[in-house]
């Protein structure tokens, strides 16, 4: 099998991962951000290796490793410090801003830092990179409820239950934030 194919089956098997990974347990009462059940993905894992340069001193899967152990710290820096700033440097250091994964989280980041611009572009890079990610479609979404664009929140609701159902927590999350009234200034 040539390096290539393997690195696709990698991504792809690093992407199906992620998507079925449990990530986020329960939405806040007041309608905002999941609080994280789990840690990001274990270090057992195998994501993508998308390394752009590759050096002798790297042995074969220590690219992953350190992805991982990077992806973690970052995931930390968000959910267990609220250090938004610091994880938006350390996913961008990782080198794999056109991972769906990566590039929602940079977006969640700077949409919690207030830059709703540059958020919103992040957002749109993630899906672009992957269509199918639930998670950018539902932070997406809380964006656009935050923006006032109800209509599009609510296809971003409709996207949601397309990939996973009514039932997910995804889908739920966005649909209690669509609930409230507008301009309530909630903050999600």
């Amino acid at each position: 099998m040539s390096k290539f194919a393997i690195r696709l089956l990698t991504l792809a098997m690093f992407s199906m991962a992620l998507l079925a990974a449990p990530m986020f347990a329960s939405v806040c009462a007041a309608g905002g951000d999941p609080t994280p059940s789990s840690s990001p993905p274990p270090t057992d894992s195998k994501p993508a290796a998308k390394s752009k340069k590759k050096t002798s001193e790297l042995s074969p899967g220590s690219e992953d490793a350190a992805f991982v152990k990077g992806y973690r710290a970052a995931y930390a820096a968000i959910y267990d410090r609220n250090d938004y700033a610091s994880a938006i440097e350390q996913l961008k250091a990782l080198g794999h801003d056109d991972n769906a994964a990566v590039a929602n989280l940079i977006g969640y980041s700077y949409r919690k830092l207030g830059d709703y611009k540059v958020s919103q572009l992040w957002y749109e890079r993630a899906l672009k990179a992957d269509p199918d990610h639930v998670k950018t479609w539902q932070y997406y979404g809380l964006w656009q409820v935050e923006q006032g664009n109800r209509d599009q929140a609510q296809y971003h609701l409709s996207r949601i239950a397309a990939l996973t159902g009514t039932n997910s927590e995804e889908y739920r999350s966005l649909a209690a934030a669509l609930e409230k009234p507008p301009g309530t200034g909630l903050v999600y």
